[in-house]
């Protein structure tokens, strides 16, 4: 499934690919809580990297996890204005994975990472692309 966000104008819009992890456990998320809000665990593509490569290194960056990633669950794209780059066309693909171990002191000090219960976070995530993909994954785990 793949959802388009916002509406594409005539000018030229900055592309960033990324790829982002659901921990769900206990009907609990795993996300990154930072000063601007909640976030899934993941981020921007960086030299090539493959949406798995990418996911292990913005997991220990972020929270300093190791994480298994199970498979894709969705993707979503947006075209906005960003506050800084200017026109922005993020493309995300979801994930769903486990925790596999605490394994370092996370590298960006302002992401603290914690579990929330799904009821309670619902549409409550900094990026409407990720409020979608935790309903998708949650609409998929219900509809089995």
């Amino acid at each position: 499934m793949h959802k388009v966000f916002g509406t594409k104008e005539d000018v030229e819009y900055t592309d960033r690919e990324g790829a982002y992890l659901i921990l769900v456990h206990d009907n609990q998320v795993g996300i990154i809580q930072t000063p601007k809000g909640f976030f899934l665990l993941g981020g921007g593509l960086e030299n090539g990297e493959s949406h798995i490569e990418c996911i292990e290194r913005e997991c220990m960056e972020e929270a300093g996890c190791a994480v298994s990633v199970k498979g894709k669950i969705c993707s979503a794209e947006a075209y906005c204005k960003h506050e800084i780059i200017g026109y922005f066309h993020p493309i995300q693909t979801y994930y769903i994975g486990e925790l596999s171990s605490v394994v370092s002191t996370p590298s960006e000090k302002d992401h603290v990472f914690l579990w929330m219960e799904y009821d309670e976070l619902k549409g409550k995530m900094y990026v409407d692309m990720q409020n979608w993909a935790l309903e998708q994954c949650f609409k998929d785990a219900d509809d089995k």
